[in-house]
């Protein structure tokens, strides 16, 4: 079995455990500069759009809600202590975004799995006052499936479980939108009604021999997936995603740090990549470290590190800087790491982003050369073969000096002012 454990309303969350006032008020969470709304309590939600700009929310609603700049300091943080307490719960953590993670829970008898996952809900809450909704099935598609329902209807308790077999999940699935299913979009919904598919239930009964003839091995796969069959991994489907996430074990575990930050810089470069290839910009990423939790004579050190972008970005050498920035800050000499990655999160479409106001010409000039740049180094390799153009050594640090009127305290101080560490 496999559970999915998803933050609710992550970020408002984060700010509420320092500002208990703001418990069941409408609060939302302005990106970069102020600039729009990008999450949002459930009391807000009535009140203002998702994307709405600072400027379009009428003053009435503005003395009713509370906006807050957003803190990627302190969601971070609060993300890595949201994944140290499910570690308690499952040796095999599967970080799906920064407030999303699968918790394998192979090896537990089922009928003692739906007091597991309250009792995590419980030591979740206690430990970072975070309040977490869990989905349980057997394969990631119907974990999600489970999850939406345990956030959206009270009876669950905060946790629902899918039996693949049962009535109640092909009830569930028959009310169930294609567009709602992980992986599918508007456009593939539209090809699956063409073929007489109109509900999840539809899709999970169809043929996958035909689906594959009319798909790909993707859809065909999904079948299978709400059948309770796992064969999807994270990041095996081709919408667009949530976060992007490239990481890969070192051959030998290192602590030379010239060899990590290759590493990172390489990793940040293929989701700058993945981001341009699905159309979207990142407003943040996530550096992470491994060290070998089967050695536990060895001394361990596993940080995720967020850091803000200055601005939403597809640019590979400004996300490559952040990252080497974050890797300065997060890398210790003692331990010797075995992996490495880099996960762009909080993207956005790029072709619907909400242009910032404050964006004097010359900027709006430099982001056409950024595309036009990046354009021809895609191109390049494409054509002469991967890493034909790539960047090399590590780059200066910028200092970047945001506008955010309504940042709340950095009680996160582990990394909140990323101090520069000196490395030989």
């Amino acid at each position: 079995m496999l559970a999915l454990v998803d933050c609710n309303n992550f970020y408002a969350s984060c700010e509420r455990v320092f500002r208990p006032d703001l418990e069941g008020q409408p609060v939302g969470i302005l990106s970069n500069n102020d600039g729009c709304v990008i999450a949002r309590s459930n009391e807000i939600k009535p009140l203002v759009a998702m994307g709405m700009p600072l400027y379009q929310i009428p003053p009435d609603i503005r003395r009713r809600v509370t906006l807050l700049s957003s803190n990627y300091a302190l969601y971070g943080d609060m993300s890595r202590r949201v994944t140290q307490t499910l570690r308690e719960f499952s040796p095999e953590i599967e970080v799906y975004s920064i407030d999303e993670s699968f918790v394998h829970l192979e090896g537990f008898p089922r009928d003692g799995i739906e007091g597991h996952c309250q009792r995590l809900r419980q030591t979740v809450k206690r430990n970072t006052g975070i309040p977490v909704s869990v989905g349980v099935s057997t394969s990631r598609t119907l974990t999600k499936i489970a999850n939406h329902r345990a956030k959206k209807i009270d009876a669950y308790g905060g946790v629902c479980i899918m039996e693949p077999d049962s009535s109640a999940t092909r009830q569930a699935l028959s009310q169930l939108p294609l567009t709602e299913i992980w992986g599918v979009s508007g456009r593939i919904a539209a090809r699956l009604m063409d073929l007489g598919i109109n509900t999840a239930l539809d899709l999970r009964d169809a043929d996958p021999k035909r689906i594959r003839r009319h798909f790909s091995v993707l859809q065909e796969q999904l079948v299978y997936e709400l059948r309770g069959v796992s064969c999807i991994e994270t990041d095996d489907l081709g919408e667009p995603k949530k976060r992007i996430m490239t990481s890969r074990s070192f051959g030998t575990a290192t602590n030379h740090y010239p060899d990590i930050a290759e590493a990172i810089r390489t990793h940040a470069s293929r989701g700058a990549e993945k981001l341009r290839k699905q159309g979207s910009v990142a407003r943040a990423l996530m550096i992470l470290l491994r060290t070998n939790r089967h050695r536990p004579d060895l001394r361990q050190h596993n940080p995720d590190l967020v850091v803000q972008l200055p601005h939403p970005t597809d640019d590979t050498r400004l996300i490559v800087q952040t990252a080497q920035r974050a890797l300065r800050a997060a890398y210790e000499r003692g331990p010797r790491y075995m992996k490495a990655g880099v996960m762009m999160i909080d993207l956005a479409d790029k072709a619907t982003l909400q242009a910032d106001l404050f964006d004097a010409p010359q900027s709006q000039e430099e982001a056409r050369k950024s595309e036009a740049l990046m354009s021809v180094v895609d191109k390049l390799n494409t054509q002469m073969g991967q890493d034909t153009i790539r960047l090399g050594g590590q780059r200066k640090d910028a200092v970047w000096q945001l506008r955010r009127d309504y940042l709340t305290q950095r009680y996160t101080t582990e990394w909140g002012e990323l101090p520069r560490v000196k490395v030989r």
